[in-house]
């Protein structure tokens, strides 16, 4: 896999896994903020409000730079650590995974617990579908409709995505390009008199 891309899940998912008359409910999103992970957390809390616990692991950024596990009071490293781990393994970011669990009655030990968790949290991601996505570096030029045709000339050699543009006296265009590709196209718009560059972010 490239540098500039990443895995993550498309869409939710849903898997189901028991052991021992314990219910592991197990849910998959993507996720692109921690204010996200709070949301999707919160519903399911409503949700199943009567579940014994709700434990989760996400990961966010094209290298997974944020990431947190919570074992909500299970013992130590034996939930949130094991689904963290899946994520690692599958390198899928920008997901959260939830596993919410229903007491059966029988106790599973630490090690049940282990395996269980880690078993929950591979089955929502075998059944998600997951995508590659490429880390996009996004900038916004202005420049007079005099040099339109440099412009247009570079954008078409180079293909960058056009989120949105505006033409008048002075022009302004919202673009896109995968991060690998970037420095190329920088330098072909930084040739052309006049125009200005505003990086936006990744």
């Amino acid at each position: 896999m490239a540098e500039d891309s990443y895995k993550t899940v498309k869409s939710p998912a849903y898997a189901l896994y028991k052991e021992k008359g314990s219910k592991f409910l197990c849910y998959a999103y993507h996720v692109e903020s921690v204010e996200e992970v709070a949301e999707y957390l919160e519903v399911l809390r409503k949700k199943y409000y009567d579940a014994t616990h709700h434990c989760y692991a996400w990961r966010i950024g094209a290298k997974g730079e944020q990431f947190r596990a919570n074992d909500d009071g299970e013992p130590s490293s034996t939930a949130g650590k094991p689904i963290l781990g899946q994520l690692l393994s599958n390198e899928v970011t920008n997901t959260l995974i939830v596993v919410i669990r229903y007491f059966g009655g029988t106790k599973l030990g630490v090690g049940g617990l282990i395996v269980a968790y880690k078993e929950s949290a591979a089955a929502v991601i075998e059944v998600s579908e997951i995508e590659e996505r490429t880390v996009d570096a996004h900038f916004e030029i202005e420049f007079s409709y005099f040099v339109m045709n440099e412009v247009m000339k570079c954008i078409k050699e180079l293909q960058p995505n056009i989120i949105k543009q505006e033409f008048d006296n002075l022009c302004k265009m919202t673009l896109s390009i995968r991060e690998s590709r970037e420095s190329i196209l920088r330098g072909k718009l930084d040739n052309i008199e006049g125009l200005s560059v505003n990086f936006l972010g990744y």
